[in-house]
Formats: structure tokens, sequence, C-alpha cells
């Protein structure tokens, strides 16, 4: 089955994630692309270097950037911070395994998750999925609350209420997120509002898992 996005809600077609790539090493590049290709995601871009996979990020607007930490141009950091700060793409980092300290710095900017090379196949597209189900959130919270400190509070405060369908109700991270999300869009309320009721224990899901 075809890994999908947001983008074929509402239409009867099936659209593919689309992901650019950016690793300088042109084996393990090929590698990646065959393994996406196979897997039903487009490879819309494809570079080994930084400062063209910022391009292609802006060029093609695929879901996922998936960036080496080290490359000519623009390293990954960089590459990932220009990215995510404008919220163009989820951002996967790559790293080697003498690069693990680099990993709190992945996230500083702005990746939403990591693999350690070499990896297997069976551990790509999980995180492929976690970035760009984190990503989805960090959107619709940033369409929530305008300014920066509304949306850390209120991102905040759903974590929170995440955790708390995590644990009462064995929900996974991405259905406590969607319902939240759903509740909120049903009941006409933002996010932050659904979340404290979840909290306080006003609202629980329907059936309990």
């Amino acid at each position: 089955m075809r890994p999908l996005t947001d983008r074929d809600r509402g239409k009867g077609t099936p659209v593919p994630t689309r992901v650019v790539i950016a690793e300088d090493e042109a084996i393990i590049r090929l590698d990646l692309k065959e393994t996406l290709e196979e897997e039903g995601y487009e490879v819309v871009g494809e570079t080994g270097r930084g400062d063209e996979a910022v391009e292609l990020v802006k060029q093609h607007e695929p879901d996922i950037a998936i960036l080496d930490i080290k490359m000519p141009g623009l390293d990954g950091l960089s590459a990932a911070r220009e990215i995510a700060g404008e919220r163009r793409a989820a951002v996967l980092i790559l790293t080697a395994f003498s690069q693990r300290d680099l990993i709190e710095q992945a996230r500083d900017a702005g990746a939403l998750a990591y693999l350690v090379k070499p990896f297997q196949r069976s551990e790509l597209i999980p995180a492929i999925e976690v970035a760009i189900g984190r990503f989805n959130e960090i959107k619709a919270l940033h369409d929530q609350a305008q300014t920066l400190e509304g949306q850390l509070e209120t991102r905040k405060v759903v974590d929170r209420a995440k955790g708390r369908l995590m644990d009462r109700y064995a929900l996974s991270e991405s259905d406590a997120f969607s319902f939240i999300q759903k509740t909120a869009m049903q009941e006409r309320m933002t996010m932050k509002a659904i979340a404290e009721k979840v909290i306080a224990g006003e609202l629980a899901p329907p059936t309990s898992h």
C-alpha cells in the first residue's frame, strides 16, 4: 500500500509521499532512492550538496527531506535549519555512528527524526513516518497559534494531553493527536482548549482500546 499524505485527502487518487534526498555518497543516495521507490514513495529530487537540497525543497515542495549531516555547500544541520525554519518539509537527518553527539544539534536545527548509518531498510520507513507525523502536528499547531509564544504553549498542553490519552487509553501518539485535532474541528474549539479538557478528565475517546 502506498504511503499517503494530507495532499490526497478528499481526492479519489492516492498521492505518494514526495521525498528529496541529500546525501553526498552516491552509492548510499542510489540505495535510498531505490528503497523508497520500491516502498511506493516518489523521489522528486536528489543531490549531494546541502545548498542544492534547500533549493530542491523550495522547487518541489516535498513532504520530507532526507539530509546527511556532512555535505559540501551547506551541511545537513544548516540545510535542516533553513527548511524547518520555513516549515517547507519534514526533515529526517542521517548521521554516521561516530556523529551521535550531533543528534541534539540536529533536533535543535529542526530535524524531526534521525537515523544512524548504517541503518536497516526496516528502520527507514518508520523514521520517515515519524518525521512526517510530527511535521503535520507542528503545522497544525502553527495554524492555531500565530505567535511563537502561543505555539509553544499550545504544543506543551497538547503534548500533555497526548501523554494522558496514550497512558489511559493505549492510543498511539498519532492517534492521540488525531483525536485532539478532530475533536477541535468538530467542536469548533482550539486544540489547546480540547487538550485542556482531556487533561482535566472532561474528555475521552469514545472507546478505549
